[in-house]
Parts: structure tokens; C-alpha cells; sequence
């Protein structure tokens, strides 16, 4: 194996534990604020680390000039915060509960 065969597995490997601990966070958190955090997070650093695989694979080793994973991954960095971000703003308006040891309790809108 090469250099580059072991840096792509590494990424592999790296997003995919990152996908997994995603996954996990957000079967384990106990409020929708907490288990959004999880899958905003470390998906989108997993996915990114896929993507990113996928274009040394592409790019480097199969030597084809390959776009569309630097379209996937930018609309990816760029669209999971803003829709955590809305979606945290419609449970604030519509006053979801959070668990005791959620941070920012004081932050919700009073009515």
C-alpha cells in the first residue's frame, strides 16, 4: 500500500467512527437540544471526512478532475449549521422542554 492508500483509509475510518458517534448522540442525549448538537457536529465532520476521501481518491489516484464531491461538501458545511440553527430557533419559539442540565434555560423567551 502506498501513502496515499493510508491517508484515504485513515479518513475512511476517521469519518466513520465521527458518522457512528453521530448516530449515537443522537439516540442517547436526553432533549432535542442536546441530541441535535450531536449530529450537527461530528455527521457533518465525519461526512466532511468522507467527502474529503472520496476527492484524494478520485483526484489523486484515479487521476480524474472530479468536482462534485467539492459541491457535496460545501453544500454540506454550509446548510447542516444554518438548519440546526432554525430548527433550534422553532423549539425555543414553540417552548420545547429541555432536561435540567441543558445549558442557556435562562435564554428562552418569556411570555
Amino acid at each position: 500500500m502506498t501513502v496515499l492508500e493510508w491517508v484515504i483509509s485513515s479518513l475512511l475510518l476517521f469519518g466513520a467512527l465521527f458518522v457512528l458517534l453521530g448516530s449515537v448522540a443522537l439516540l442517547k442525549l436526553p432533549d432535542f437540544y442536546t441530541r441535535l448538537h450531536g449530529p450537527t457536529k461530528a455527521t457533518t465532520l465525519g461526512l466532511g471526512s468522507l467527502v474529503f476521501a472520496a476527492m484524494v481518491f478520485f483526484n489523486l489516484l484515479q487521476q480524474i478532475l472530479s468536482l462534485q464531491q467539492l459541491l457535496i461538501a460545501l453544500f454540506l458545511f454550509i446548510s447542516a449549521p444554518v438548519t440546526a440553527h432554525l430548527l433550534i430557533k422553532v423549539a425555543m419559539h414553540h417552548k420545547l422542554k429541555q432536561c435540567e442540565n441543558t445549558q442557556g434555560k435562562n435564554n428562552l423567551p418569556q411570555d
